[in-house]
């Protein structure tokens, strides 16, 4: 009964009810968005049955200084681990190829590559796939046959159809014998899975993931048993580890500085909170995508607080219906009415609003969805599932019985003497007091996650633009699939591509500056003097010839003076000069330094100069030790353009076809790939303004009813200034006083808290733009101005009152 009767009241009045449903939605959509995306990425592996069982073998690489954290473990232990107590299972797999080159296949929609892995017998159960089509154990036991996930059958051959379809690889023919679906919120995606006896499935990787004899680094899921000691598991591998002599086979200084610790430390972490674990570093391996769990508190807070501040409009507009429609309260009252029946009326008017709001949210975010899943680089378009559209019903709820309490409260708080004497429409100063602090709040978090946005979007430009220690303007970078100095056909699209207009050199390295494909450390050190792990950059001789890198100390290499791939100069940075114990950086040049290859040889290296600090890294991480030596073995190509990089890249694009007909032409411009480093950022950027817009908006719209409100509450006393002589100008600043001081107590509420929020923020990163007050003064003034624009209106109807129209009203 009580919602028929609240249903006939919202359509009576069509003003009002699109008004507060229009507000409601819109806070609601937003609000529905962010926390689908937080439950999106809580919600990581949450599909693989049992998945509270699975772990994955994480280590701690203890050479270095800051322990880096891996998601990887050596491929020997998924045998250990089997015999172990407690263990109900083990498997393990790789990138069919490395990262930086994916597996390249001609489909029936050309040539494309495809994200790959080798796996074990057993993976797909592990991780209780489910086969479309086709037999999964039989496609992965077959030499000729692989698992294609359902987006990749579509993006291949244009259907999810794909059984029985072939593909062309490195010269092979192999078919597709099983079709799966692979959820999008895994830490474990692939287009493609294939067996370790597969046709494509390199030798030397089926060796090793089937014997463990070289003690390679892959990827380890274990499956315990319910009850199992975790940290008995995790001892008896790390025993193993211990053990194991080519994994402690370190230069005894190393060993010192270990003080008896191994050089890994192993780690059991549930799968299921994988994606949750920033702080894994990326390595070859790839960890995939991750989260930082205080992110996804933050944008919880941001989506609760939205929902607030739409909370907070509908009460304010409540209210003043509900001081309107007192008389009626009063008369049901005289009439018999109960007090819970007045209760349930309000309340039940408050739950179809909010109902309907919902609804009118849902589809806001149904509509929205394309873009906010781009805008956060994650596929959400399952998001809109039967479960989180009753939760979204369920969250209405809640919201409209929430927000009818107060509402609720004035209205069974309407005296009928009161009413009946002549005297409605009055709002006690307790009320008033209320709604006013109910506007500071929403005043105030619109300008503080302003602020905030303000100083991350400016960091995140400054970081974007930061000097990575060359001009980025004139490179464009290529990625080849097979070493330069092992390769005939990268040699001769060098020289080829040379030869063309507009093309100024041609340099080789492992890695592109800013970004780590191949990157590996080794320890240096001093002939009886101080070791020190670093990164090691292979490049040519004419590398920092084409990128224009001066030195700070000596020279560094050159074309017309170094031998391609000569064992013995060395280019150090600052750093690595004093983690080698060298009083500075002058006193390292022409000095010898050794260094121990992957076979294990020492090599005499004589330091030649000293190098400027390079961004390899964000600027997340501190600048590392760092050493350059002459190694044409990598598989970048930085082509320096004399003119227009357009041309250069249109040569690119002619000349690759011809050396490399069966490979996707990976070519990126520099700036493209520093920028790359910060592209989550941007990403989150792009999320806090449009989250700043709608608090915004719904904050203008709280200051627009209460102006609304003021000036009808306070049309007597403008009328009375009028008749005694007040000018124009004195009654706008009446009604501009009373909206200026409730931003002053917003401004003194949200500017502190912003200031704190932004200061933890810059903690993260090693060197920060100057943002100093400006950027909370520029929160202020974007608030004051949308203040000003929602107060605008009414200020004008006050100041141009008539009198006559006020005493008839």
């Amino acid at each position: 009964m009580d919602l028929r009767i609240g249903w006939r009241t919202l359509i009576q009045q069509p003003a009002y009810t699109l008004t507060v449903v229009l507000i409601l939605s819109i806070g609601m959509a937003a609000s529905l968005l962010l926390l689908g995306f937080v439950r999106f990425s809580t919600s990581y592996n949450a599909q693989i049955p049992n998945v509270d069982e699975l772990y994955v073998v994480n280590q701690y690489y203890n050479v270095a200084d800051t322990r880096p954290k891996y998601e990887a473990a050596p491929l020997f232990l998924r045998a250990v681990a089997i015999d172990t107590p407690g263990v109900k299972d083990a498997t393990s797999y790789l990138p069919m190829r490395p990262v930086e080159r994916p597996l390249t296949v001609r489909a029936q929609r050309g040539l494309q590559t495809v994200s790959a892995l080798v796996v074990l017998p057993g993976f797909d159960s592990t991780l209780g796939l489910q086969s479309r089509q086709g037999d999964l154990r039989l496609a992965l036991a077959q030499p000729d046959s692989f698992v294609l996930s359902e987006a990749a059958a579509v993006r291949l051959f244009g259907t999810a159809e794909a059984l029985g379809r072939t593909l062309q690889a490195e010269g092979k023919m192999v078919r597709v014998g099983a079709v799966v679906r692979v959820p999008a919120n895994t830490t474990i995606p692939f287009e493609a899975l294939f067996g370790v006896n597969s046709v494509l499935t390199d030798p030397s990787i089926r060796s090793e993931m089937l014997t463990g004899e070289q003690a390679w680094m892959g990827k380890l899921l274990i499956r315990v048993q319910p009850g199992a000691s975790l940290s008995a598991i995790r001892d008896a591998l790390q025993r193993v580890v211990d053990r194991t002599p080519s994994l402690q086979n370190y230069p005894p200084e190393t060993k010192a500085r270990l003080a008896g610790r191994s050089a890994f430390d192993l780690e059991l972490a549930p799968l299921r909170d994988a994606y949750l674990d920033h702080r894994v570093e990326a390595s070859r391996l790839a960890p995939g995508q991750r989260a930082n769990p205080a992110v996804l508190a933050g944008l919880v807070l941001i989506a609760v607080a939205i929902l607030a501040l739409a909370g907070i409009n509908y009460v304010n507009l409540a209210t003043v219906r509900v001081l309107r429609r007192q008389r009626e309260v009063a008369l049901r009252k005289v009439l018999g009415a109960s007090a819970g029946r007045v209760a349930g009326l309000f309340i039940a008017e408050s739950i179809l609003a909010a109902l309907v709001a919902t609804a009118f949210g849902l589809l806001l975010v149904w509509l929205a969805l394309p873009a906010f899943s781009q805008m956060v680089n994650r596929e959400l378009e399952g998001m809109i599932t039967l479960s989180n559209i009753a939760a979204a019903l369920a969250l209405g709820c809640t919201l409209g019985v929430l927000t009818s309490l107060y509402p609720t409260w004035i209205a069974l708080h309407v005296l009928p003497t009161q009413m009946l004497a002549g005297r409605p429409d009055t709002e006690s100063l307790g009320s008033t007091r209320f709604r006013r602090v109910l506007t500071v709040l929403q005043t105030a978090t619109a300008m503080c996650l302003t602020g905030v946005t303000i100083a991350i979007a400016w960091q995140t430009d400054y970081m974007m633009r930061a000097e990575p220690g060359f001009d980025p303007t004139p490179l464009v970078v290529v990625g080849l699939p097979e070493p330069v100095r092992h390769s005939d056909k990268a040699r001769g699209f060098m020289a080829a591509l040379a030869a063309q207009p507009g093309v100024e050199g041609i340099a080789v390295s492992e890695d592109p500056i800013g970004k780590l494909d191949m990157a590996w450390s080794r320890e240096l050190t001093r002939p009886g003097g101080t070791a020190a792990l670093m990164e090691m950059k292979g490049v040519s001789a004419n590398f920092f010839q084409q990128y224009r890198i001066e030195p700070l100390l000596g020279r560094l290499f050159d074309a017309r003076r170094d031998k391609e791939d000569d064992l013995v100069p060395v280019v150090l940075n600052a750093i690595a000069a004093r983690e080698l114990g060298f009083a500075s950086p002058q006193a390292a040049l022409g000095e010898t330094v050794l260094f121990t290859g992957f076979d294990g040889k020492v090599v005499r290296k004589r330091v030649i100069g000293i190098a400027p600090e390079l961004r390899f890294h964000s600027l997340r991480s501190a600048p590392r030790a760092t050493a350059f030596e002459l190694w044409t073995a990598g598989v970048t190509l930085s082509v320096r353009a004399s003119g227009d990089k357009a041309v250069v890249e249109d040569a690119i694009r002619r000349l690759w076809p011809r050396y490399f007909p069966e490979q996707v032409l990976n070519m990126q411009r520099a700036g493209v790939i520093l920028a790359a480093n910060y592209e989550e950022d941007a990403r989150m950027v792009r999320l806090l303004v449009a989250a700043s817009v709608v608090a915004l908006l719904i904050a203008a719209f709280g200051t627009y009813t209460l102006s609304a409100n003021t000036v009808q509450r306070r049309a007597r006393e403008i009328l009375l200034r009028k008749l005694h002589g007040a000018r124009r100008a004195d009654i706008g600043l009446v009604i501009i006083r009373e909206t200026g001081t409730l931003t002053v107590f917003a401004t003194a509420l949200a500017l502190p808290i912003a200031l704190l929020l932004i200061r933890r923020y810059l903690s993260n990163f090693i060197e920060h733009a100057p943002i100093g007050y400006w950027t909370l003064s520029f929160a202020l003034l974007i608030t004051l101005a949308v203040t000003a624009f929602a107060t605008i209106r009414h200020t004008w109807l006050a100041m141009h009152m008539s009198p006559a129209d006020a005493l008839r009203a």
